[in-house]
């Protein structure tokens, strides 16, 4: 069975001959190793093994002609995501397919780290000099002098050398092939074959890491014809980027012990993440549609330990054991360290369609900045829930949002224990939302302080007065 498909169907419906040819300019190098990874593949026998993963930038088009497994990752991150499916699926053949604005660019350290790692996976990369797909811009690969749409002078010393990619993953400990290629004649062709072949060959053998750089021609942005952007490749781009191998420890490298390959079954992962074993009771007779729909926006804000990472992962499980779907997201920014750092949480009926909150309908607020900052942005008919303690004197909040002041930490500290004024808050929000039972609460924070139980006790008083200090006083006289 080909490996290429027999119609690309991206072009005229796969109809005519636009339907069986590719859309890369005349003379573009990934034609040519895309033919060469095809056959390797159909040589080797191993097109239902293969997932090739490939990013932003011409390279990403590799899905559209070759009948394999294809994974699209992030620009710069196919290393990474190479490794995902290796790890997950270890007699899995991956090759990450990358240019060289992608992988030696915003991609350089996923590659590096990759590398070093050494576990078997296949890098093909192909090193044009320039940001083929989104205008020419110069590339880390770029010729001293040359001139690209962000070079128009050429490149210059400011803007630093190119890097010798194969080079640099040459030394490094992990891989275990590295060579240069090019493509500008037959000779270099049949180079350029058996290397990208001998790469994969070692990956089937579980040998180790592998890259292939390929030079190759962008005759669009080097404004020349097929045959002299050819010349160009040799006659410019080799003094810089010499071929050959780089490094060949393959026959002395003893091929990679199995690992154990991850389980998805999800009674395990659920286990493994913490998740109760037993069945969790529910309280919520239904989804707390009222007053804000069925898809719930709440954000958790303070300093670094305040605990409004931990709270928020508590309403996250708490509407998760009720049957709903819950996302928790953290933000650990420098302003953690006495300014603002939040937490999102969204809670959803069915499907959590974005975890950002934005807009939150709630916000819990343990200090003066992240009221002040995430006040104004709680939509109308929200709730602003803030600890009075240190924060007596709020900022004036939009007029459809009810401020709900609480006195978390001086709660807290009656109780003899501040760190515990997150979970005043969590009374707080159960107190003044209605958004699920005390006892859904209260069933995350035991199941969060099942291995201490001496802080049951304390954290259950704590939950209650947060509770008692919302509802013995009216909302309606909250400004």
């Amino acid at each position: 069975m080909s490996t290429f498909y027999e119609r690309f169907d991206r072009h005229a419906g796969g109809e005519g001959v636009k339907g069986h040819s590719t859309h890369y300019c005349p003379g573009c190098g990934h034609g040519l190793v895309h033919k060469y990874l095809t056959e390797a593949i159909e040589t080797l026998g191993i097109q239902n093994r293969t997932v090739a993963i490939s990013p932003v930038g011409c390279a990403v088009f590799l899905y559209y002609y070759i009948d394999a497994g294809n994974v699209q990752a992030a620009h710069g991150r196919a290393p990474a995501v190479a490794l995902g499916e290796k790890l997950a699926h270890p007699n899995s053949i991956v090759v990450s397919y990358q240019g060289d604005g992608d992988l030696a660019s915003i991609g350089l350290a996923e590659i590096i780290q990759a590398a070093q790692l050494g576990i078997p996976i296949t890098v093909i990369f192909v090193n044009n000099a320039i940001y083929g797909m989104t205008g020419g811009q110069m590339a880390p690969t770029t010729l001293m002098g040359q001139r690209t749409a962000t070079s128009p002078e050429g490149r210059g010393r400011l803007m630093g050398s190119p890097l010798r990619m194969a080079e640099m993953i040459a030394q490094l400990d992990g891989p275990v092939y590295v060579e240069r290629v090019a493509l500008f004649d037959n000779k270099q062709r049949v180079k350029a074959q058996r290397a990208i072949k001998k790469a994969i060959a070692l990956q089937v053998e579980n040998r180790g890491f592998a890259m292939i750089e390929v030079l190759a021609e962008c005759p669009l942005h080097l404004g020349l014809t097929p045959a002299d952007a050819e010349r160009w490749v040799k006659e410019q781009m080799l003094p810089v980027f010499p071929l050959g191998v780089k490094k060949d420890v393959s026959a002395s490298r003893e091929p990679w012990p199995a690992w154990k390959a991850p389980t998805f079954d999800p009674v395990a992962v659920h286990a493994a993440i913490g998740g109760a074993a037993e069945r969790v009771a529910r309280f919520c007779a239904a989804f707390p549609r009222e007053p804000w729909g069925d898809d719930i926006g709440l954000k958790l804000a303070g300093a670094g330990g305040d605990g409004a990472q931990t709270a928020a992962m508590i309403i996250a499980r708490a509407a998760i054991n009720e049957g709903f779907d819950a996302t928790h997201i953290p933000s650990y920014g420098p302003e953690s360290r006495g300014g603002t750092s939040y937490a999102d949480v969204r809670i959803a009926e069915d499907e959590v369609l974005s975890p950002a909150a934005p807009r939150p309908h709630v916000l819990l607020a343990f200090n003066a900045p992240s009221l002040a900052k995430f006040g104004p942005l709680v939509v109308d008919d929200g709730i602003a829930i803030y600890d009075s303690t240190v924060v007596p004197d709020p900022p004036r909040l939009p007029s459809g949002v009810r401020g709900v002041p609480v006195p978390m930490t001086a709660i807290a500290q009656d109780l003899g224990r501040v760190t515990v004024k997150n979970v005043v808050a969590l009374g707080a929000l159960a107190g003044a939302t209605r958004l699920f039972p005390a006892e859904t609460f209260l069933t995350a924070i035991r199941q969060a302080l099942r291995d201490k139980p001496a802080l049951l006790e304390l954290n259950e008083r704590a939950f209650a007065l947060g509770v008692n200090a919302v509802v013995t006083t009216r909302l309606d006289q909250f400004t």
